[in-house]
């Protein structure tokens, strides 16, 4: 193993990342900004994906009239006490945030930088999303700031993303790629374990599709099933079968071991909202699943790109994207 992999985790780390970038302890503080999505609103469809409901995984607090300063202030002293964080990144988390114009995106962008604290900004879309002006805006705080953008690709797999009722096909994800590559700026790809009609196979395909693009960061969440939602449906009529625990824990695990060691490790699995939470039930102990990944990568004395082979993907794959 390199010294980019965490002897302790067996996989590049995100707050080991951040440590070694500041020098203390640095958090996220999840921002709800009042957007919408493309995939919501009409524009290409009303439902948004099967698994999104209508909150678009956020907290909904905005419409509560939460400020966006006000938010990273009370998400800076919850975590300052919870992890003795001291800088804080604002993640605007809730549906897809660079859907909008411009001048209300530079405010928002501009309101979180202005708080205290604030190093980095992290800003989750989807690839559909994008242009030159949004990259050209985010491309300038990068010079005076840690600056990340979230793609959702979710999977690899065109049937998937059809299924999935994505609203975007692989070769958006990758044109958004490179544009954002072209301008210097932080990428980390989200993808998804256990969609609907999905084997190991599929899942690896997106893992080594991910590693040859030159991203510099990876999200991988767990499919579970939230009420309100399509999804909620296809589980109730048993079309649906979630990913029992320590199936996803080896999944996790063989897809580490498919990634560059460079890849930061954002996250290994998702935080349900728990009254929101249909199945399984399991995906809210977070702890013991980050705990059950450790212990099995240590068992099989394995690594993230143990197995790794970086090759031209595209090319040897014509069926991607």
């Amino acid at each position: 193993m390199t010294n980019t992999i965490s002897m302790k985790h067996r996989y590049n780390d995100f707050n080991t990342y951040l440590r070694n970038l500041f020098g203390c302890r640095v958090q996220k503080i999840t921002i709800d900004a009042g957007l919408t999505c493309p995939n919501r609103d009409g524009t290409l469809a009303s439902g948004g994906c099967i698994y999104c409901n209508a909150r678009g995984s956020g907290t909904g607090v905005f419409a509560e009239g939460l400020s966006i300063t006000d938010q990273i202030v009370d998400g800076k002293q919850r975590l300052a006490r919870r992890y003795k964080a001291k800088k804080f990144i604002a993640y605007f988390q809730s549906f897809s945030n660079t859907y909008g114009p411009i001048d209300k995106l530079k405010r928002m962008y501009e309101e979180a930088l202005g708080v205290e604290g604030v190093v980095g900004l992290s800003i989750g879309t989807r690839p559909d999303c994008i242009g030159d002006d949004i990259l050209d805006l985010l491309a300038a705080y990068a010079k005076d700031y840690l600056v990340w953008i979230e793609y959702g690709l979710q999977s690899a797999n065109e049937q998937t993303l059809k299924f999935i009722n994505r609203g975007h096909d692989v070769s958006c994800f990758v044109r958004a790629v490179e544009a954002t590559r072209e301008k210097g700026i932080n990428i980390c790809a989200h993808v998804i374990m256990g969609l609907p009609g999905e084997e190991k196979t599929h899942m690896m395909q997106t893992a080594d599709f991910i590693s040859n693009l030159g991203i510099e960061g990876i999200k991988i969440h767990l499919l579970y099933v939230v009420k309100g939602t399509p999804m909620e449906r296809l589980h109730k009529q048993g079309s649906y079968r979630c990913l029992e625990q320590q199936e996803y824990v080896e999944l996790v695990c063989d897809f580490l071991e498919r990634i560059p060691q460079h890849m930061i490790v954002q996250r290994l699995t998702g935080d349900p909202h728990p009254h929101e939470l249909l199945a399984p039930q399991w995906a809210l102990k977070k702890a013991e699943t980050l705990g059950m990944i450790r212990q099995t990568l240590e068992k099989r004395n394995t690594w993230q790109g143990k197995f790794f082979e970086s090759s031209n993907f595209l090319d040897s794959n014509p069926s991607f994207p």
